[in-house]
């Protein structure tokens, strides 16, 4: 009886550190916050390129000129933004039609100016912290271990993920291209002039021709789910696309669908980004999509990182 006890009193005791030990993995992995690298602030309070009005106005942009906005359109002479919305497959679908004269005006940012675990922010925060004019969620990398990470021209994180995992590069010259992390390493992509370098995907879209199957998913996704995409139409001139999911109003998309609708309005590379609750675009200090994660509630998810139009 009393081996019996003994036993039974170790196997209490292991089960209560495992799940001990399960409880700190799992905040370790999704909530304790690690800043590894924080960066200068990238807001400038005198910079009046973002406008905050969704009636038509006038300001004054960083680069001098009057920006002329509107609730759907922004244009300063250095950038031009034109928001259109699309009702496909019962999804609503948030589109920004971009124009650069200077591929410097397609950043990136992190939330709370911190690369690291489980550091986030809300779109529209990161939005408001960096003068973003537009902004679309990211990779979320702080949800991940590996994969690389490059922003504004700097190394975060060069370990891959998978040979075949396929990450996004915007070039310093404005270009865009989908490789797959075992065919370059990180200081590579640096070298040939990368100066973001997001890694979630697929991508949808690749020298004009559809990248996906009509079966393809992420992970363990739903067939149908808000997304966040962005692509190029030609030189300088890019999509961000969102579209909403989960709700009866709007279903959401399949990653050939998203794929599908990217290539009838003219995209050539068109990449995956995350999606599902962190699905989010932000106009003029506006989230003008539904983001949800449920269903039942219209709200912001917290994320990593954004691409953003700006100064």
């Amino acid at each position: 009886m009393k081996g019996i006890k003994k036993t039974s009193i170790w196997t209490r005791v292991y089960s209560a550190v495992l799940v001990l030990f399960t409880i700190f993995v799992l905040l370790d992995t999704f909530v304790i916050p690690r800043a590894y690298t924080a960066e200068s602030g990238s807001s400038d309070s005198e910079n009046t390129g973002t406008a905050a009005s969704a009636v038509a106005s006038t300001t004054t942009s960083t680069s001098g000129e009057n920006a002329a906005v509107t609730a759907s359109s922004y244009s300063d002479g250095n950038i031009s933004i034109t928001i259109k919305t699309y009702s496909q497959d019962n999804t609503n679908i948030y589109v920004a039609d971009i124009t650069l004269s200077s591929a410097e005006n397609l950043k990136t940012a992190l939330a709370n100016d911190t690369y690291g675990k489980n550091i986030t922010e809300t779109t529209s925060a990161i939005a408001s912290d960096n003068n973003a004019i537009l902004a679309i969620n990211g990779d979320y990398y702080g949800a991940q271990n590996s994969g690389y990470v490059i922003r504004n021209g700097k190394i975060y994180r060069e370990t891959t993920s998978d040979s075949s995992q396929e990450d996004l590069v915007i070039y310093n010259d404005g270009t865009i291209g989908i490789v797959t992390e075992g065919s370059v390493t990180a200081k590579e992509l640096l070298s040939k002039g990368a100066q973001q370098v997001l890694s979630f995907g697929p991508g949808l879209i690749e020298n004009g021709q559809i990248s996906v199957t009509s079966n393809e998913e992420v992970g363990k996704a739903q067939a149908s789910n808000p997304r966040t995409a962005i692509g190029i139409i030609d030189a300088l001139h890019y999509v961000m696309v969102v579209s909403d999911g989960r709700t009866s109003e709007s279903t959401g998309l399949s990653l050939y669908q998203l794929a599908t609708f990217m290539k009838t309005i003219g995209v050539t590379t068109a990449y995956n980004l995350d999606g599902g609750g962190s699905s989010t675009m932000v106009f003029n200090g506006t989230v003008i999509n539904k983001p949800t994660t449920n269903g039942n509630n219209i709200t912001e998810r917290s994320v990593s990182d954004i691409v953003y139009i700006g100064y």
